[in-house]
This record gives structure tokens, sequence and C-alpha cells, in this order.
């Protein structure tokens, strides 16, 4: 008799073997089956719920204290890499703006980086990570995304000393985009105002008309952004009209910038300073041509 009932659960489970695999018959028994045997699963995995329960219960001060030190090592590590990811694309941000704007000259350039800035408190003075080694000489333009930062001044063999535009003694020929007005912007000292000097009080000149380099003397390419008038301040009785305008580059926040080469064949010039500003009366003919 055992051996009939072996033989019997044998021929029944071969049965339903075929049955699942030829006829998809076995389907909704085997769901009934686990839906029935789902108490007994939970029932099974009870122990191992309660013993964790139970030694929830009797966690000590010194675990709480030392896990929370180790979230708060797990969110410091985070925060480090949510800034450096955050600075990492303020940087590729940076430096498309910057490599969209190269593509807008005509000449060539190179990317550098602001490494230093001076100390000294009356000289606007930044330095970059490019030399003589990359080519540079003194009298090269630097351009941020924006616009005209200043010029290099002084080169060693990998680093560059660049004079900013609102450099007290830093002067630049410029021109107005509307009308082509030519006159020259001198530094100030501050990094938010630069002067346009020499204007004649006839000259046709408007609060908010961009200044973009002149190419006179050779010292900058013609056409860079350079300012935009910011205030204009007409006193009776005085030939010439008093100025101010705001720079385009940002000169205290880029760290990324772009070193202008003169074309090929063209020789180097010497940094244009406030020193060789041309008499007044020179420069107003000149405004009014």
């Amino acid at each position: 008799m055992p051996g009939l009932r072996l033989l019997l659960v044998i021929l029944v489970s071969a049965a339903l073997i075929v049955a699942d695999q030829q006829f998809d018959r076995v389907t909704p028994v085997r769901s009934t089956l686990a839906t029935g045997l789902t108490p007994v699963y939970w029932l099974g995995n009870a122990p191992n719920q309660f013993s964790d329960w139970v030694a929830g219960l009797f966690i000590t001060r010194e675990d709480v204290k030392q896990e929370n030190e180790v979230l708060k090592a797990r969110l410091l590590i985070l925060e480090r890499r949510a800034l450096k990811y955050a600075a990492l694309a303020s940087e590729n941000n940076e430096l498309r703006r910057l490599m969209n704007s190269s593509k807008l000259l005509d000449d060539r350039v190179i990317v550098s980086e602001v490494v230093g800035v001076s100390p000294d408190a009356y000289s606007h003075e930044v330095i970059i990570n490019k030399g003589r080694s990359d080519g540079l000489k003194t009298g090269q333009a630097i351009l941020d995304a924006h616009g005209l930062m200043g010029q290099v001044v002084q080169t060693s063999q990998v680093t560059s000393r660049v004079l900013l535009v609102s450099d007290s003694s830093h002067a630049v020929p410029v021109e107005v985009v509307r009308n082509g007005l030519r006159a020259i912007l001198l530094g100030t000292g501050d990094s938010g105002t630069l002067d346009l000097v020499h204007v004649p009080d006839t000259a046709d000149i408007r609060e908010g008309d961009l200044l973009v380099s002149s190419g006179l003397g050779g010292r900058f390419p013609r056409g860079y952004p350079v300012a935009e008038v910011s205030l204009i301040n007409k006193e009776p009785g005085e030939p010439f009209v008093s100025i101010r305008a705001r720079p385009k580059a940002k000169l205290n926040q880029s760290r990324l910038v772009l070193v202008v080469f003169a074309p090929r064949g063209e020789p180097p010039v010497a940094p244009e300073t406030g020193d060789d500003i041309p008499p007044a009366t020179e420069s107003a003919q000149e405004g009014q041509d």
C-alpha cells in the first residue's frame, strides 16, 4: 500500500507539472495557496521582528549619541559634495559663457584663471595663471564673458599681472556705439565706476550708451565692450561734461578670463595708462569728429 500511494503522488505531481507548463491551469491555485500562506510567513518572521523591537527598547544614550555623530559626519560629507558640485556647475556655466564670448572675437584667445589679487587697496590688479611660457606679453587685453577687464602689465614664466580698467592709472580709448563719438575712459579706483573725460558739452551722449574700445593707439583691439554710461552731469559754463560709466566686466567676480593675442605679425605695445592722456583740446576736437 505505501508503494501504491507513492505511485499515486508521483502521477498527480506529473499531471500538475504538465498542466502548469502546457495549459497554465495551476496559476490560480498557486495564487490562492500563496494568499493562504501569508499568515504563516508573517508568523515565521514574527520572532525576528519581536527581538528587534525588544532590542530597540534598550538602546542606551551612548548608542544614540554615537549614531547621531555618524549621521552628522555623513551629512557634512554630503554637504561638502553638494558645495563641490555647485562650484563645478558654476565654473562650467562660466566657462560656457566665456567660450560663447570668444566665438564673437576675431582675435586668437586663450582661457586663463585668476589666481591672485593685489593686497594693495589702492591698486586694482589681479594675477592670472598664464605667462611667458604661454606666449603672453605686456599690453595684451584681458576680457571676461561680459567685457574688457584690463591689460597685462607684467609677465613671469607661468603667471602675469593684470591692471584692471578700474585702476586710477588706467585709460582706455573708447567710442560710443550709437554714434561713434570718441573719448578716453579713466579708472577711478572704484571697481564700479569709470570716468569718461574730455567730452564737450555739445556732444551727443546719453545715459545707457554702450562704450567699446576704439582701437586707437593700437593698445586694445577695436569693438570690445568696456562700459555703459550711467550718469551725465552738465555744469553751466563748463566746456566739458562730467560723465560716469559702469564697467561691463565683472571685475571683482570673474575667475575665468580670456587673454587676447594680436594678429600675427603685429608687434606688441606697451600697457595703456592714464599718464599719456592727450591734451583736453585734442580730445575735444576728437570728440567732435
